[in-house]
């Protein structure tokens, strides 16, 4: 099971699009067991399993009402982007797993991602959808019922990391290698790939890469008299695409140099670590 932190949103819908595999809105209801667990408070809204019944428009009203009822709420950077979106994915040879290891999954990830914590009536909105083969996706609205702003582990990714193994080993899932399973070797002359793998961390770098750029040049667009809403969003557009080449040169730069992989072998399976995506 490997966890991934995408970029943080101002709106659910992208992200429970994107979970779903169609755009959000649509006409009809969820599949079954689309939506594997959810806020615990929420039952204490609503009738029983009322929930199975929800279309996916309410599910992202849901997640977003909170942002909406506090609308001076701001995180720790002065920003609104609130809506955290975690997925993680299981090994393709992993056995299908029924919708209560799905969930229990979920919440695992949930409290060690700091959007769940038990007892706490004033947390986080935060659903899990299972909607694609093989993919959990954890999606959360990080301003609070009672409009604080949810803070997370600083060390949120090796949280994250750590509960994936935990909960491959308790679901008998395929381990990913991970860093304690390698030999320590003593440091030596850089090898080419090391090199390499240099180069391709310095193109990745958000703070001085291409994807730094691209979006001092789409901040500029808000300025007025800069350039028109089409241009904000073909820039907006381009950012997007250029983190995915960020997050695809940072792994392959990771597998250069992991010491577990040959340096010819790129073709290997992706590194345990989650690529967290930060707010602009």
């Amino acid at each position: 099971m490997i966890p991934r932190v995408n970029e943080r949103t101002h709106a659910p819908r992208d992200p429970l699009s994107e979970a779903l595999g169609r755009a959000v809105p649509f006409e009809g209801g969820l599949p079954e067991h689309a939506v594997v667990a959810y806020w615990p408070g929420l039952d204490s809204y609503t009738l029983d399993d009322e929930q199975a019944t929800w279309t996916a428009t309410q599910w992202a009203e849901h997640l977003e009402g909170p942002l909406l009822e506090h609308p001076f709420t701001t995180g720790p950077q002065g920003g609104r982007r609130a809506i955290f979106h975690l997925d993680a994915r299981l090994h393709p040879d992993d056995r299908d797993l029924s919708a209560a290891e799905w969930a229990e999954a979920a919440h695992r990830l949930a409290r060690a991602a700091g959007i769940e914590t038990p007892g706490d009536k004033n947390g986080c909105h935060w659903i899990a959808v299972q909607g694609k083969p093989g993919r959990l996706d954890v999606i959360a609205n990080l301003v609070r019922l009672d409009g604080a702003w949810q803070r997370q582990p600083a060390d949120l990714l090796r949280r994250l990391s750590d509960e994936a193994r935990r909960v491959e080993e308790d679901l008998r899932l395929t381990p990913v290698p991970t860093a304690s399973h390698q030999q320590v070797r003593a440091p030596g002359v850089p090898t080419a790939s090391t090199q390499f793998a240099t180069v391709l961390a310095q193109l990745a770098d958000e703070q001085v890469g291409p994807l730094a750029s691209v979006r001092a040049a789409h901040r500029i667009t808000h300025q007025p008299g800069a350039a028109g809403p089409d241009t904000a969003h073909r820039l907006e557009l381009i950012a997007r695409r250029l983190y995915g080449i960020q997050q695809d040169l940072l792994t392959t730069a990771t597998r250069l140099n992991s010491p577990s992989h040959p340096r010819t072998a790129l073709s290997a399976p992706p590194t345990a670590k989650a690529a967290r995506r930060q707010p602009r």
